[in-house]
């Protein structure tokens, strides 16, 4: 599995900050907004003495409350139907493993997020990338 594209960027990043440079992490989705109080103060408050994993799944409750909003959109899905992830990098290698087979094709167009070639080579799979330009709005080109 190659490094993380996006991981190489941190000791560039470290040494311009050094340098007294000014730093703009696009790379790792760092967010640049305040956390919300509600968020924060329940982290202040939290009094649980053990935390434990949860079902490998997500909480139930949590996958319920999922199918009560995507039934609102007409799309009918069970607690059972949903796996929550911690991100959307474990989300997509989930997808990916789950869909494709070693030898398998992607097509992506190109740029595009630097850790698909990872996940792809982590189940055999290959990106054929197909360029797209800030030119034409990254539009494909025609299906032909």
């Amino acid at each position: 599995m190659p490094e993380s594209p996006i991981r190489k960027l941190v000791p560039f990043a470290e040494v311009a900050k050094k340098a007294g440079r000014k730093v703009f992490h696009l790379n790792i989705g760092q967010p640049d907004i305040e956390t919300p109080e509600v968020a924060m103060a329940a982290v202040r408050n939290f009094k649980q003495k053990v935390v434990e994993y949860t079902h490998s799944a997500g909480i139930y409750s949590y996958r319920k409350k999922l199918t009560e909003y995507y039934k609102k959109i007409n799309i009918d899905i069970t607690p059972e139907d949903i796996i929550v992830g911690t991100g959307a990098s474990e989300a997509l290698l989930f997808a990916i493993n789950t869909c494709l087979d070693p030898g398998d094709e992607i097509i992506i167009p190109e740029p595009f997020y630097a850790n698909y070639n990872g996940f792809a080579i982590n189940c055999g799979a290959v990106v054929r990338p197909i360029f797209s330009s800030i030119d034409t709005g990254f539009a494909l080109p025609p299906i032909a």
